[in-house]
């Protein structure tokens, strides 16, 4: 398959692209400031310009996306904006324009995360635009057929704890390597409007 992968660049895309390609896929890495290709999501022009740089695909992954973490009454509705722009926005605009160059029988894949359901202090914000995610993805699933589209919700990586760790006492980190498999159950799978929660 011909994927793109928005975020190849971080921590969980990194995972994800070595789990792919070493499963046989072409995998296109897009990046804020590198990558295979260079984009900014955020921006529905760019996703424009990237899906015609791109080419034809089979699939679309996402791995990435920006979230403002800051006290409920420090938060403003810039940040929140910020937030749903980053994570929420920009995931429904790559489906949108997605359509017309992901192959009929070929996929989407976003993410949320563990805070849709165990928010922690500042999380406001991400907590909310997580959860959003995760009902687009059903909504979207009515419609889409034939193709199909998921999230894949992970919990705090092993390999982030030493940034993110002190955010989530308790919380039993999972290998990001195991969070990539996930994206493989939605890319290869023949599941439709689910979550697939890496905890």
């Amino acid at each position: 398959m011909r994927i793109l992968l928005i975020g190849a660049g971080g921590t969980l895309g990194g995972a994800v692209r070595r789990t792919l390609v070493e499963r046989g896929h072409e995998v296109i890495g897009v990046g804020r400031s590198g990558g295979d290709l260079v984009a900014d999501v955020t921006d529905p022009e760019a996703v424009t310009r990237l899906y015609a740089q791109a080419g034809p695909l089979d699939a679309v992954a996402v791995a990435a996306g920006e979230a403002v973490f800051l006290p409920l009454g420090e938060l403003t509705p810039e940040d929140a904006l910020r937030t749903f722009r980053g994570k929420v926005l920009a995931q429904m605009d790559l489906v949108r324009q997605g359509i017309r160059h992901v192959a009929p029988n070929g996929s989407f894949t976003l993410v949320s995360g563990i805070l849709a359901e165990e928010p922690i202090p500042a999380s406001a914000a991400a907590a909310a635009a997580n959860g959003a995610v995760e009902a687009y993805v059903r909504a979207a699933a009515i419609e889409l057929p034939p193709r199909r589209i998921n999230v894949v919700s992970p919990t705090v990586v092993e390999e982030s704890l030493a940034a993110y760790g002190s955010l989530f006492p308790g919380v039993e980190p999972a290998p990001v390597s195991r969070v990539a498999t996930a994206y493989v159950r939605s890319v290869e799978g023949a599941g439709t409007g689910r979550t697939y929660r890496v905890r």
